[in-house]
Order: C-alpha cells, then structure tokens, then sequence
C-alpha cells in the first residue's frame, strides 16, 4: 500500500470504531422505531405486520394529542428562549472582575449537576400547599396571612415546571456564552471606549456578534435537551390532570407504559425525531452558509 493511498484510509480507520457504537447503540434502534412506527404492535409487545401509516393517524387522531403538542411548543420556547436570556445576563456578570467570582461560578454549576429528578422532588416539596417551605418563609415574613394554593390548576401546574426547566437549564447557557465572552480580546472594548461607544453599542456590535457562535451551539442542543426532557414533568404532576401537563415524551412513555398503546407510542416517537432533525438541519443549514460567504 503506498503512502498516498495510506493517508487516504487512515482516517477511516481511526473513525471506525465510533462508526461502529454509533450504528449499534444509535442507528440501529432508530431503525427498528420507524419498523415499529409502520407496523401492527400488540399490547403484549408482539409486532405483527405492515400497516402503513395508521399508527400515526391513530396518534394524531388521540383526544390528547393537540394539547401535548402545544404543550411541548410552549415547554421547548418558554424553557429555550428564557434560560438563554437570563444565562446571557448571568455570563456577563460572571465575566466581570470582583470578589468571591470562582464562588458564583461553583454555585451556578449546582442545579446543573444536580439530577433533575432530585431538582424536581424538591420543587415539589417546596411548592406543597400545606407545608411546602416557601408557604411556611412568606407567613414567617408576614407577606401573605394565610397559605397560598400554587398548585390551584393545571395551567399554574404547568407553568412551575417550565420555571423549573429554565432554572436547571440556565447555568448551561450560561457556561457557554461564558466560554465565548472569555475569547473576546479586551483591546476591542478599548477601542470601542476611545470612539465613545455606550454599553449597548458594545453589546450589539461586538459581544453578541462574537459570542454568537457560541450561543447557536447552546441553543441548538438545548432544544434537543429540553424536548426529551423527561424527569422534571414526570415527577411534579406525571402529566396530570388528563395528559393536561404532558409533553410528548412524558406523553408517548404514558401511552405505551400505562396505556399499552404502543403504535401510536412508537409513531409519536417518530415524530419527535423528525422535529429534532428539523431543527438540526436547520441549524446545520446556516453553519453551512456562514462558512460560504466566509
């Protein structure tokens, strides 16, 4: 084998054991989900033959599909868009100069190192309507003279779970944009102070364009982690009342688990992934232009 060819296989040969676990552990049970999707499953689990697409009508055609798919919209824009402003704040914060920094920065990687089911649990106990803990510290400070329900409906339910996903999701942001913030060279801002920029000029013409590759990162894979999210919803509320609370894959591992439903789980799954690839094609579309006019 000569040197030329050598060079052109080597890589190949170095990758092939990443191609290999990616096609067992990653390619080949996508594989057997859209057989699943396409084919008749019994309760039991059994799969029978092709049915085409009527899985996925029988999922669309669910009473609580509609509300978990704008369920799962409000959870993904409300989760995604407000962690990334708020870790944005936070990051530059962070990236000033003052006492006890390297303290934050250790504190503001606690509830993204803690499980999300333990973060969920103790949410749960804190928001408890007879003795949950932020009842018990507004009537020791005399703001409210009696315990407040926070848990009243379903749509209040709902929202304390999208404020406990932007809060676990935060210091993620946060880090990100941090790392960006840290490779921006300081004589920018200099020259920026020597011509009389503001605070905003500064912002929008050199932070947010530099960071910006940093933060498009964070926000593709936090849209992928918060639509699979699944722990902080099945623990406060398990979807209830009546899959009102649901996401789809809190939904989807109901309808399959509970319901024993597991061709319209199995298409839902799908549809799912096909969401995510959406999203990833069109982020991978726009890196792709980027690197064109470059």
């Amino acid at each position: 084998m000569n040197k030329k060819l050598q060079r052109k296989i080597m890589p190949y040969i170095w990758l092939l054991p990443s191609i290999a676990l990616m096609a067992i552990f990653v390619i080949f049970p996508i594989m057997i989900v859209f057989k699943l999707s396409v084919s008749e499953v019994s309760k039991a689990g059994i799969v029978g033959g092709f049915v085409g697409l009527k899985n996925f009508k029988d999922a669309i055609a669910l009473p609580a599909f509609k509300t978990v798919m704008l369920n799962t919209l409000y959870w993904v824009i409300s989760v995604v868009g407000l962690s990334t402003v708020l870790g944005f704040i936070i990051a530059m914060v962070l990236n000033q100069k003052f006492h006890g920094r390297k303290i934050a920065r250790a504190i503001l990687v606690l509830p993204w190192a803690t499980s999300l089911v333990i973060q969920a649990s103790v949410w749960n106990y804190i928001i408890k309507y007879e003795y949950g803990n932020l009842n018990n510290i507004l009537l020791n400070l005399g703001i409210i003279k009696e315990a407040i329900n926070w848990r009243a409906s379903y749509q209040i339910e709902f929202i304390w779970e999208c404020g406990v996903g932007i809060f676990v999701t935060i210091p993620f942001v946060a880090f990100c944009v941090l790392s960006g913030l840290q490779s921006i060279d300081n004589s920018l801002y200099e020259a920026a102070d020597i011509d009389g920029a503001t605070f905003w000029d500064k912002l929008w013409r050199i932070t947010v364009p530099l960071v910006k590759p940093s933060l498009t990162v964070s926000t593709v894979l936090n849209i992928i982690y918060v639509f699979n999210s699944f722990p902080i919803i099945y623990t406060m509320t398990k979807g209830a009342p009546s899959n009102k609370t649901d996401t789809l894959v809190t939904y989807l591992y109901m309808l399959n688990f509970y319901d024993r439903q597991k061709g319209p789980a199995t298409a839902l799954s799908v549809i799912g992934f096909l969401v995510l690839c959406l999203c990833a094609g069109i982020y991978m579309v726009g890196v792709m232009r980027k690197e064109e006019d470059l």
